[in-house]
C-alpha cells in the first residue's frame, strides 16, 4: 500500500527503519506526551522495540500507520485499534510527535483519512476515542473529522499532578466528515 493520500498528510504503513527513531524521541519528550497515556516515564529503546514489533507484526485487530507530510516527512502516527470484528468497531488514536506541525490541521486530516478508511475500506461501522477533557487540539481535531462527545469520565486518570477528567467521543458511518 503507497498510503491515503490527503491535501497536507499521507497515512503509509508504519515501518521500523523510517519511523522508529521518531517514535522515541516523541514518546520521551514530555511536551509531546503530555496529553497522552504515555510520557511520565523514560520509554526505553527495548521497550518502544517491543511495542513496534507487537504493533508491527500482522494481526486481525491492529493497524498502525505513520503520518507523513506529502513531501515524505514523519511527522506521527494514527492507529485503528481493538478492532471488534463481529460488533464492527475499533478505538482510534493519532499523536503529532513533531511539533512544528501541531495546528495546522495535519492531525485532522490524518483522522479523515483513518475514519475513512475504517468505514470504506475495513467495513466498520463505528470508531471511539478519548482525549482528556484539556486537551483542547485533540478534541478539535476529533470533531473536525465527525467524532461527537458522548460522555465523560470524571478524574479517571492521574497525568502530571491532577487527576483529569477524559472525554469519549465516536464517529459512526453516517456523521463522518468526508
Amino acid at each position: 500500500m503507497e498510503g491515503l493520500i490527503g491535501q497536507k498528510v499521507r497515512l503509509s504503513p508504519a515501518d521500523k527503519e523510517k519511523h522508529f527513531e521518531n517514535a522515541l524521541r516523541w514518546m520521551n519528550d514530555p511536551e509531546v506526551t503530555r496529553w497522552t497515556m504515555m510520557g511520565d516515564m523514560p520509554i526505553t529503546r527495548v521497550a518502544e522495540e517491543e511495542f513496534f514489533d507487537r504493533m508491527l507484526k500482522p494481526n486481525d485487530t491492529e493497524i498502525l500507520f505513520a503520518i507523513e507530510t506529502l513531501d515524505g516527512q514523519h511527522i506521527g502516527f494514527s492507529g485503528i485499534h481493538q478492532i471488534d470484528w463481529r460488533h464492527g468497531v475499533a478505538t482510534t488514536g493519532s499523536i503529532i510527535g513533531e511539533k512544528s506541525y501541531w495546528r495546522h490541521g495535519f492531525g485532522s486530516e490524518a483522522a479523515r483519512l483513518r475514519t475513512n478508511y475504517a468505514f470504506d475500506v475495513l467495513g466498520l461501522r463505528m470508531l471511539l476515542s478519548s482525549a482528556f477533557s484539556d486537551n483542547t487540539g485533540s478534541l478539535k481535531m476529533l470533531k473536525k473529522a465527525g467524532y461527537a462527545e458522548v460522555g465523560r469520565m470524571p478524574k479517571r486518570y492521574w497525568k502530571r499532578g491532577a487527576y483529569r477528567d477524559m472525554i469519549l467521543l465516536v464517529v459512526d458511518r453516517d456523521s463522518r466528515v468526508p
